[in-house]
């Protein structure tokens, strides 16, 4: 409204998992919150919400700009989040195309700051372990959905170095939390529900965090002042996962799965089990797809101390975000 002082912020990826916390942490402020949708997206917890909707898609740039005009800072979460599709173009349309779209609408905005999502996962694995924002990427990306946002975030710092886009990178870990659809959510279904015929990669190490935690870094990275060209890494629970599977079996009071899958037998079964996927369209049972079961056998151990000291998060338990997740699949089961 005219006059309104408060701050106004564009927000993609509002209807995703992170986005919807984000979404629900941002309407606890006084700021102005504009979410921008596609026509068939899902806004159902969105209406119930103080915010606007801005209907468009990522490959519109006019959308992108009507719905960014007159924001102060643009928030982008849009990504495909997934280890296997259908079609593996979406993830260059969306996490390289997309994002370059976004940024470079946000340039031609004249917003003030711009908070790009991205994730743990475009470090691959550095010489450092744990690994810190300050630490080079190792040489690799495990799986389509990693190397595309690496990309993407390669073209941000392009834009931050080259063209003074006001950019703040974030960087979540393994994200859990209640109500999660995606990879580490199905993970914990399928031990809650003895889906899971073997347990796979049991000594592999994972840095975890609470969806919580990772919407309210992007709120204070978002708030804090003099941070532009700064990155974090969100995370800081390092367990293996075996541990993590017997974290699960303790609250659920299930028992785990009694084999382990010999490493070579996981890699056989998961190009298996992906081929089928590409031929029936299908996702692959257990999540085995190739892609994956890299990202579980190499891990990933992150330092994300830096979000405590500068942003003042206090990370929550895994346990409370485990309680948390598998209380709501169970309110939701059938």
């Amino acid at each position: 409204m005219p006059g309104d002082s408060r701050i106004k912020v564009f927000l993609t990826g509002a209807t995703g998992f992170i986005g919807t916390h984000v979404v629900r942490r941002l309407s606890a402020t006084a700021h102005q919150v504009v979410c921008f949708v596609r026509k068939n997206s899902d806004i159902g917890a969105l209406k119930q919400l103080d915010v606007r909707l801005a209907v468009g898609d990522l490959m519109d740039r006019n959308s992108l700009g009507e719905g960014m005009k007159d924001c102060d800072w643009v928030i982008d979460l849009a990504n495909v989040y997934s280890f296997w599709v259908p079609d593996m173009r979406v993830y260059t349309a969306v996490n390289i195309e997309g994002t370059r779209n976004v940024l470079e609408c946000a340039l031609q905005a004249g917003v003030a700051k711009v908070i790009h999502v991205s994730t743990c996962g475009i470090y691959g694995k550095p010489a450092e372990c744990p690994f810190t924002e300050n630490s080079q990427p190792g040489p690799v990306r495990f799986g389509e959905y990693f190397r595309t946002k690496f990309e993407g975030d390669r073209i941000a710092w392009d834009l931050y170095q080259n063209k003074h886009l006001p950019l703040v990178m974030v960087h979540p870990c393994a994200v859990l939390g209640p109500g999660d659809p995606k990879a580490s959510g199905r993970y914990v279904q399928d031990l809650l529900y003895r889906r899971m015929p073997a347990t796979v990669f049991n000594d592999s190490i994972l840095t975890w965090v609470h969806v919580k935690d990772v919407a309210e870094s992007i709120v204070r990275a978002a708030e804090k002042e003099g941070n532009i060209g700064e990155k974090y890494l969100i995370g800081k629970y390092r367990m293996s996962l075996a541990e993590f599977n017997t974290l699960v079996s303790d609250i659920a009071d299930v028992p785990l799965p009694r084999l382990r899958l010999p490493d070579f037998l996981v890699a056989i079964n998961a190009r298996i089990l992906t081929t089928l996927a590409n031929l029936s369209g299908i996702p692959p049972k257990w999540g085995m797809s190739v892609d994956q079961m890299r990202v579980l056998k190499e891990g990933f151990q992150v330092d994300g101390s830096k979000a405590e000291r500068e942003l003042g998060i206090d990370y929550t338990s895994i346990r409370v975000a485990l309680e948390e997740a598998i209380a709501s699949y169970r309110s939701s089961a059938p």
